[in-house]
C-alpha cells in the first residue's frame, strides 16, 4: 500500500508540473504570431525574403512543432485530474481530438519550416519557377490536410475547455477562455491574422490559472 501511494504521489507531481507546459504553449503561440507572412499571391519577393529568415524558421521549429508537442504534453498532464471529475468524458475526448489536430497540423508547420525557405532562397537567387514550385507544394492535398486539422483543433480546444470549466467553479472562466483563445487562434489564422498573438496570450493568462487551481479542484 506504502509503495502504491507513493506511486501515485509521484505521478501526482510530474503531472503537477506538466500542467504548466500549457502556459509555455500558449506564450510560444503568441511569439510565433507576432509577424506574418506577406501573401505570396501579390508580394511574391516580400514573401521569399520573410520565409527565408532565421525568424520565420525559429517560429515555425519551435512555437509551431515544438508547441504542439508541449501543448499535447500538456493536456495530456490535465487529462490525469479531469478524469477523476465531472467531464471526464469530455475531457478525454477533448485531449483525442488535440492529438489528431496536432498530427495534421504539425505536418503543415513542417511543410512551411522546410519547404518554405528553400523556395524564397531559390526565388531570390533567381529562380522564377519557384512561384510555381510554391503554388504546388501549397496545392489541395497540404489545404485538405490543413484544413481538417484546423476544424478538429477548434472542435478540441471547445471540448476540453469546457471539460475544464465544468470541474469546479474556480476554473470556469478559464476554461472557457482557454476553449475560446485558441478557437479564435485558429480561426483568424484564414480571417484576421493580427488577432492571433491577442487569442494566444488569453490561451497562455487562462492556463497559468489552470496550471495553479485544477491540481486542487
Amino acid at each position: 500500500m506504502t509503495a502504491g501511494r507513493g506511486a501515485t504521489s509521484r505521478v501526482r507531481s510530474v503531472a503537477r508540473a506538466g500542467l504548466w507546459l500549457l502556459p509555455v504553449y500558449g506564450l510560444l503561440l503568441t511569439l510565433s504570431t507576432l509577424t506574418h507572412q506577406p501573401d505570396p499571391a501579390t508580394e511574391f519577393e516580400e514573401y521569399a525574403r520573410y520565409v527565408s529568415t532565421d525568424v520565420f524558421l525559429a517560429s515555425h521549429l519551435v512555437g509551431s512543432i515544438l508547441g504542439a508537442g508541449l501543448g499535447l504534453a500538456g493536456i495530456v498532464s490535465a487529462l490525469y485530474f479531469l478524469l477523476s471529475g465531472p467531464a471526464a468524458v469530455s475531457a478525454l475526448v477533448g485531449v483525442a481530438l488535440t492529438a489528431v489536430a496536432n498530427v495534421l497540423l504539425t505536418a503543415v508547420f513542417a511543410a512551411a519550416a522546410f519547404a518554405q525557405p528553400a523556395i524564397g532562397r531559390a526565388f531570390l537567387a533567381g529562380d522564377e519557377g519557384m512561384r510555381a514550385f510554391n503554388d504546388d507544394v501549397y496545392g489541395p492535398p497540404l489545404l485538405l490536410t490543413a484544413g481538417v486539422g484546423l476544424l478538429l483543433f477548434v472542435a478540441a480546444a471547445a471540448v476540453f475547455g469546457r471539460a475544464v470549466a465544468r470541474t469546479s467553479s474556480r476554473l470556469r472562466w478559464s476554461g472557457i477562455g482557454y476553449g475560446a483563445g485558441l478557437g479564435v487562434f485558429a480561426v483568424a489564422a484564414l480571417t484576421f491574422e493580427v488577432a492571433q498573438p491577442v487569442a494566444a496570450a488569453v490561451t497562455t493568462v487562462s492556463a497559468v490559472v489552470i496550471s495553479l487551481r485544477l491540481p486542487d479542484a
